[in-house]
């Protein structure tokens, strides 16, 4: 069975988010909604408008299509610079080691 339209959406914003190590805070804030906001997306609770598909699209420097594509359509088309590097996640706060900062 293959995945609905809705569903690729969801999937290839949280491959994408994946890819880049970016938190739905940072999305968030380029779409000017909350956090709360992009997690009822991608839970499916409310729909990603072709506006938000446009916006994503262009944040990661891909065409909407690719985004409409699905998951593996989207994280192929992301350009080499916007991957995260290998352990680093964008958007949040990197652990400490035990006792450091204490």
């Amino acid at each position: 069975m293959s995945m609905g339209l809705e569903e690729r959406v969801r999937s290839a914003v949280a491959a994408l988010l994946y890819a880049t190590g970016e938190s739905q805070s940072v999305l968030g804030a380029v779409l000017g909604v909350s956090q709360a906001q992009v997690s009822r997306r991608q839970r499916g609770t409310a729909a990603w408008t072709l506006a938000d598909c446009e916006a994503v699209a262009a944040h990661y420097g891909i065409d909407v299509l690719d985004l409409l594509a699905g998951p593996t359509e989207a994280t192929e088309a992301l350009p080499a610079p916007r991957r995260r590097t290998r352990g680093h996640r964008t958007g949040t706060r990197r652990p400490t080691a035990v006792g450091e900062g204490a």
